[in-house]
Order: C-alpha cells, then sequence, then structure tokens
C-alpha cells in the first residue's frame, strides 16, 4: 500500500498526473516559443510536475533507479524555475533561465514517456526490448531535438509580465 492506496491505484494516479504534467508542459512551452502568455497552463504543469517527481519517488524500491536519477535533477530544475518564476521577478538573467528550465523540465517527463511507453506497450516493446536498439534511439533523438527547437523558440520569445 502506497499513501492508503493500492500500489495499482497509486500507479494510475501517478500516470494520470504525470498525463496531465506532460500535456499542460507543452501548452505551457510552446506558448512561451510563440510569446504567448499561458499563466493557468504554467501553474497547472508546475504544480503536476513537481507532483510527478514527488510521487516516483513513493513508488517501493530497494536500490537508486535510473528514474531516481531523473526525478532528482527534476526537482533541482524545477526549483530554479520556481525560484525564477516566483522569488527573483524574471529579471535580468531569470527571463531567459525560467523558460529554458521550464523546457528542461518538460523534456525529462517526455524522456520518461517514452521510456516508460517503450517498457509497457507491446508493440513498442517488441521494436526496442532493451532500449539499446535503433527505434528507441531514433524516437529520444527526436524528442531531443523537438525541446532543443522549443527551447530557443522559448528563450527568444518568452514575455512575461508580473
Amino acid at each position: 500500500m502506497v499513501l492508503g492506496m493500492t500500489l495499482s491505484a497509486f500507479t494510475r494516479v501517478h500516470v494520470i498526473i504525470s498525463l496531465i504534467a506532460v500535456v499542460s508542459g507543452l501548452l505551457t512551452v510552446s506558448g512561451m516559443a510563440r510569446g504567448q502568455r499561458t499563466a493557468g497552463w504554467t501553474g497547472l504543469f508546475l504544480l503536476t510536475t513537481v507532483l510527478t517527481s514527488v510521487t516516483g519517488f513513493l513508488f517501493p524500491f530497494d536500490h537508486l533507479l535510473p528514474s531516481h536519477q531523473v526525478g532528482v535533477v527534476s526537482l533541482v530544475v524545477l526549483a530554479v524555475v520556481l525560484l525564477g518564476r516566483y522569488g527573483t521577478g524574471l529579471s535580468g538573467p531569470w527571463r531567459w533561465i525560467y523558460p529554458l528550465g521550464c523546457v528542461i523540465a518538460l523534456y525529462l517527463n517526455v524522456f520518461v514517456l517514452v521510456v516508460q511507453a517503450f517498457q509497457k506497450v507491446a508493440f513498442l516493446a517488441a521494436l526496442a526490448p532493451t532500449q539499446s536498439e535503433l527505434p528507441f534511439q531514433l524516437v529520444q533523438l527526436a524528442v531531443l531535438a523537438l525541446f532543443l527547437w522549443l527551447a530557443v523558440g522559448a528563450v527568444r520569445r518568452f514575455r512575461y509580465t508580473l
């Protein structure tokens, strides 16, 4: 039992939170890349992304996993993003650190989503059973390229008024 739920129920809640984080993050970051304000989506993205990382540590484990390492990196990035958004007034270098941090936080969520998809979806697992095969590598490369493009757009066009 995790937080009074069965492991299966907790997993469903974690996955739902993660998917909300990815969708709201895509809306947030694409808005940043277009120079549009997305305050509501941004708040939802930041909240659910923090919850995704935190709940990932609540699953039973007996040693540090790569998913935990990604979770630690994500929480550090999110701490910087939250400091930028709520602690600095987005002045000076925070005007580019904040949107770049949002893109990185979203990328980490999508990276894990791709890993999970290749583990759990039978068709994808058959294409790359060890995740060292070309189909997995190509998908991750395409995701990275997309996020590099989004990062450039977000940093160049991000506008925020407090």
